[in-house]
């Protein structure tokens, strides 16, 4: 257990080229700021998290458990994505780090990428581009098609996936998804009950699913082998989700058409690293380097969302949207200090912290409690300043995992 004070200028660590504008939010907010291009490996990440207290990171940056116990000083990790599968949840929970993402910010222009690419290799654009830049002048039709009328098979029905059925049936597409939740149909999109069906009646089939590990592996042999011939195939999710040896097999035997893949189960960390994939070197794969979500407009948007989050986590506690802590929002009671509480979900926690408060003579001027599988968090504003015997008396609870305290501001 631990107890931070946020009294000061809590140190924020930017990896990943984070937009500016999240800097600039955080800067204003009072945070002292450090800013990196790249990411970290696991030990260049344990010696630049000494001292820092907020962690911002994009996908290249893993979060490992070793790295949260080498960082006791750690209060939030803010992933400026929407996944966070780089990120040990459980071990983030354990020790009462607060995590959270952009589950919505850039779900347009991913969305956007994977109709330009549906198009492009419709028309066979990345032939007709290789051709001219060789010096061919290759005017033909044959092999090119317009997508209306072309069924796109969508695979993941979340954020992405439902905003990319409703723009392609406006350009004339017939959307088929499958998602193991149920998800209610958008537009005049259709529901299959199994991936094979989808997968049999798709022109285009395109991954949007999340980066839990049961979809490792998720598409492979078998899913290719049971595509239509002549059929595309997008990845624009996870890497890990899809055999690439496969994909190129089926690339170069002609019963696919074409791919776009933007992610891959091994990344470069930055721009100096290699990249390696069995899909270079195919002329009608388009490859794009996990810039799904990277346009100008999106990496704002997240940059100030992310910023936004973790300014409200360490000033006032909120974990509203957090990935890992139950969500709790206490609006501000004036002239009041906040506990903030993290414990063991076990019954009486809330009686044996408001005992305590009363035992010193601390009045409650407002107070939330949530509940999330094994956590419990309670935010409660006291009258008083902190007595040191009164944090002492909530530090040592035995179902206490981290306190800290905070004036909202």
């Amino acid at each position: 257990m631990t107890l931070d004070r946020t009294d000061g200028q809590p140190a924020v660590l930017l990896l990943e080229n984070i937009h500016p504008d999240a800097t600039a939010r955080l800067v204003k907010d009072g945070y002292q700021v450090q800013t990196a291009t790249r990411a970290l490996d696991e030990d260049e990440l344990i010696a630049a998290l000494a001292g820092v207290q907020v962690l911002g990171i994009r996908s290249g940056t893993k979060v490992t458990e070793r790295v949260l116990g080498a960082a006791p000083g750690l209060l939030a990790v803010g992933a400026f994505c929407i996944g966070v599968n780089q990120i040990d949840l459980a071990a983030a929970s354990r020790r009462g780090v607060a995590v959270f993402n952009a589950p919505f910010s850039n779900t347009r222009s991913v969305v956007e990428l994977a109709l330009a690419e549906v198009i492009a290799l419709t028309r066979r654009l990345t032939d007709k581009n290789a051709q001219l830049h060789a010096g061919t002048w290759d005017k033909s039709a044959a092999g090119s098609h317009e997508v209306r009328g072309r069924r796109l098979g969508i695979v993941g029905y979340g954020n992405i996936g439902g905003q990319l059925s409703v723009l392609a049936e406006s350009l004339g597409m017939t959307v088929y998804f499958y998602d193991t939740a149920d998800k209610l149909a958008l537009g005049n999109a259709r529901r299959c009950g199994t991936l094979e069906e989808l997968l049999e009646m798709s022109d285009a089939v395109t991954l949007h699913v999340d980066g839990r590990p049961g979809n490792s592996g998720l598409f492979g042999e078998a899913e290719f082998a049971a595509m239509r011939p002549g059929s595309l195939f997008l990845n624009l999710s996870r890497g890990f989700v899809v055999d690439h040896a496969a994909l190129r097999r089926h690339i170069e035997s002609g019963h696919l058409a074409g791919a776009a893949v933007d992610v891959f189960p091994e990344e470069p960390r930055g721009r100096d690293g290699e990249f390696r994939s069995e899909l270079r070197g195919l002329p009608n794969v388009i490859l794009t380097p996990h810039v799904g979500g990277s346009t100008e407009e999106a990496q704002q948007d997240i940059g100030e969302f992310v910023a936004g989050k973790l300014h409200d986590y360490l000033a006032a506690g909120s974990t509203s949207l957090s990935v890992n802590l139950p969500p709790v929002a206490l609006p501000h009671t004036p002239g009041a200090h906040r506990l903030v509480h993290l414990h063991r979900n076990v019954p009486g926690v809330l009686a044996s912290i408001n005992q305590l408060l009363a035992e010193h003579g601390a009045n409650i001027e407002g107070q939330l409690l949530g509940t999330r599988d094994e956590l419990g968090y309670v935010l409660t504003d006291i009258g008083t300043e902190y007595p040191d015997d009164m944090l002492a008396s909530l530090r040592e609870l035995d179902v206490t995992i981290r306190l800290r305290t905070t004036q909202p501001r």
